[in-house]
């Protein structure tokens, strides 16, 4: 079966620096997220797999089309909304999104019918007749979702989709990515908010130094750093005793068996590495080992 998306020994350099060096990725469905640190090659790598941009060596496809020669046939595949909003402000969000429309074939009526389709599934309806350039921050990221989705893509592209926005835009648009994905797209998406990507993805993968240095579920990368522990905690906040756990109640009974009589009034907190821990732990371990 063709994968999704198959990257394979991608490489690409800007002079001296190398960004992507001989990587090699395969991703069927889902929401999938690259994480890496700034600088890390995640705007270049989703600028080639959306045509925009050459790759110095190796190939990517997208459901077995090359991004290179194929790119006319990969590009009514894909959807792609950047780190900004890229809308006309002097239209409207309908006029926006009928442009869109037409400008990738679709004659006007199903055009106009497709836009409203998509302002009533973006909760839009009251904005959608004015002018872009009086919309909020959280408005003009959804119309402009709605823009990539104008003919629906089989692979969506998101990079960095909530930068700029408030924390109600941003759970909004959590929504309307998942809701994407279970709809059948496959979300690609990058992004600096751990807790974002721990939200949102099937699976997550690492870029750092041009290399997938990690890849797996939420999950199984938070288990790369430690297990659940439990924490006997003052009202100060000051941790007097941890117990590290295996998930089951057995354990913590076997952790709090024998307590003193000052710890049994100690409030007991159970912690689990987060993915901030995860990506913290993985990117600093990389740093060390090719230092």
């Amino acid at each position: 079966m063709t994968p999704t998306l198959e990257i394979t020994d991608l490489s690409k350099s800007y002079g001296p620096r190398t960004v992507l060096d001989n990587l090699s990725l395969s991703i069927d469905g889902g929401v999938f997220a690259l994480l890496g640190p700034n600088g890390a090659g995640k705007t270049t790598l989703v600028s080639i797999l959306t045509t925009l941009l050459r790759p110095d060596s190796g190939s990517a496809r997208i459901l077995g089309h090359d991004t290179v020669a194929d790119a006319r046939t990969v590009r009514r595949l894909i959807g792609a909304t950047g780190q900004y909003a890229s809308v006309d402000e002097a239209l409207s969000g309908r006029e926006n999104l009928v442009m869109v429309g037409r400008l990738l074939g679709l004659a006007t009526r199903a055009a106009r019918t497709r836009a409203d389709e998509l302002i009533s599934s973006f909760g839009l309806e009251e904005a959608a007749g004015r002018a872009v350039s009086g919309y909020s921050g959280g408005m003009r990221r959804r119309i402009d979702l709605a823009a990539s989705l104008m003919c629906p893509p089989a692979v969506l592209f998101l990079d960095e989709p909530t930068t700029g926005l408030d924390p109600t835009s941003r759970l909004g648009l959590w929504d309307d990515v998942a809701a994407l994905a279970k709809a059948g797209s496959c979300v690609f998406l990058t992004t600096q908010l751990l807790d974002e990507a721990e939200a949102l993805a099937d699976r997550v993968a690492i870029l750092q130094g041009g290399s997938i240095v990690a890849d797996g579920s939420p999950a199984e990368l938070k288990r790369l750093v430690g297990t659940e522990t439990a924490a006997l905690v003052d009202a100060e906040g000051t941790v007097h005793r941890s117990f590290e756990l295996d998930g089951t109640a057995h354990s913590l009974e076997r952790a709090l068996h024998n307590l003193s009589e000052a710890e049994r009034d100690l409030r007991v907190e159970l912690r689990t590495p987060t993915l901030d821990d995860a990506f913290i732990a993985i990117t600093r371990a990389t740093e060390e080992a090719r230092a």
